[in-house]
């Protein structure tokens, strides 16, 4: 530390000198504790992966509202779906049972149906799901594009980390081999 009687032996442009640089770096002290304090407080608040996310409420085939801020702070699988899309289709059935499995460790599904309510409700009588559906309709395609969805193609699916950072994305169909990775995502 300077003190003020080292600063008089220089002169008064060189004490301005270094009294400035005293001065900023005891503003630039503050500003990392500060920033280091903001990091750990963010650290532990969940992110949105999109402005807004976590508000958005979405309708269910059953008339029901599904609401994302019941699904915020723990790791979630969302699969964008259509029932005229085959691999869509397809790998539904292994998503179902990714879910049987992994619901009980907190992991959850949730399949957003890029569909028409009158074309979901007789899939799913063929096909129940055990995961819960919404329907997104044309919202959903846009939200899949900002969750990073660039060509709007079918099936697409996004890990978000407990956190609600996104941890994966896939297009195309989801595998075994996918699926198994993912599960280490907290």
């Amino acid at each position: 530390m300077i003190d003020s009687k080292d600063l008089a032996q220089f002169p008064s442009s060189r004490r301005r000198t270094v009294l400035w640089g005293v001065a900023a770096g005891l503003a630039g002290a503050a500003g990392l504790g500060l920033s280091l304090r903001h990091a750990k407080d963010a650290a532990l608040a969940v992110v949105d992966p999109v402005p807004g996310f976590w508000e958005q409420q979405w309708q269910t085939p059953h008339d029901t509202t599904l609401a994302m801020a019941g699904l915020k702070g723990r790791p979630v699988l969302i699969n964008f779906w259509a029932t005229w899309c085959p691999p869509c289709v397809d790998e539904l059935p292994l998503l179902d049972s990714f879910y049987k499995e992994q619901g009980s460790r907190g992991v959850q599904v949730l399949g957003l149906a890029i569909d028409r309510n009158e074309a979901v409700v007789p899939f799913l009588k063929k096909l129940p799901l055990s995961f819960p559906v919404a329907m997104a309709g044309l919202s959903g395609a846009d939200l899949g594009r900002a969750l990073g969805n660039i060509t709007g193609g079918l099936p697409f699916s996004v890990l978000l980390a407990s956190d609600g950072s996104i941890a994966q994305r896939k297009m195309g169909r989801v595998t075994e081999s996918d699926l198994a990775a993912w599960v280490a995502v907290k």
